[in-house]
């Protein structure tokens, strides 16, 4: 993946000179280098398993999403394990090939998933919040993601009372349809936000493999795993990591 390194790309110039970007900026003698920490400018973030507890509520949708459609949900449970953090109409493709059980299978997982939110299933990682709100008071700029539709990750934002805690939040409906492992939502974020000059001024933070993939395929900056959701230290490094933390709770030390 080294062709989308922009390193040594003389189209991506630096503008830590320019004075009205300087409050973004931690003035230490690193603060020039694009890879320093110190640069990251925008903070995009997953929910489930990152900032927000799963307990195993994307399972428990799933396998009632299956059983809605008369299907087995044992075998298929694997490949759900799998794929956390992808968008959950591409799992159902893949599960189910045919496009209009694929959606008869997202919706009856997205209901099934705002049944357990309204049940109050669903929870804050400790110390998920004040880290988000450590990072906005660094000056940077955080935008939560997910692979879920907008009536679930609005559901999970109200539950959470999160609902104003950052200024974006994504679905992959907003970013053309195209959820993780494409880059997609990353850089929507970045476009839309406009609070970083290069992309290598963004960090991607997620649990799982394909939340590293997509930073990676945005060529972001800062690529780091938390082991609070789907997958293992091991298999986020495979996927492109280049930190791992214990959890969320741990960045703005790292971005300090």
């Amino acid at each position: 993946m080294t062709d989308l390194n922009p390193d040594n790309n003389p189209r991506h110039p630096q503008h830590s000179h320019h004075p009205h970007h300087s409050h973004h900026l931690n003035h230490s003698h690193h603060s020039h280098h694009p890879n320093h920490p110190h640069r990251i400018r925008l903070v995009v973030l997953d929910m489930a398993g990152t900032t927000v507890a799963d307990g195993g509520l994307v399972e428990q949708a799933f396998v009632a999403a299956a059983r809605h459609l008369d299907a087995d949900p044992e075998p298929m449970l694997d490949h759900v394990r799998a794929t956390m953090g992808e968008s959950k109409i591409s799992v159902f493709r893949h599960l189910f090939g045919d496009e209009s059980r694929a959606q008869e299978a997202n919706r009856a997982f997205e209901t099934a998933y705002a049944e357990l939110v309204d049940g109050g299933r669903v929870a804050a990682l400790p110390g998920a919040r004040e880290a988000i709100e450590e990072l906005n008071s660094q000056g940077r700029t955080v935008v939560l993601t997910t692979g879920f539709a907008r009536p679930t990750q609005d559901a999970i934002l109200a539950a959470l009372g999160w609902q104003d805690l950052v200024p974006l939040t994504l679905c992959p409906a907003d970013a053309g349809g195209r959820g993780r492992p494409y880059p997609d939502m990353v850089l929507t974020a970045f476009l839309r936000t406009a609070v970083a000059d290069d992309v290598r001024q963004v960090a991607v933070v997620g649990d799982t493999s394909y939340d590293m993939l997509s930073g990676v395929r945005a060529g972001a900056g800062l690529v780091a795993g938390v082991l609070t959701g789907a997958h293992g230290a091991d298999a986020l490094r495979a996927a492109g990591a280049t930190q791992v933390l214990d959890g969320v709770h741990r960045l703005p030390g790292v971005l300090a």
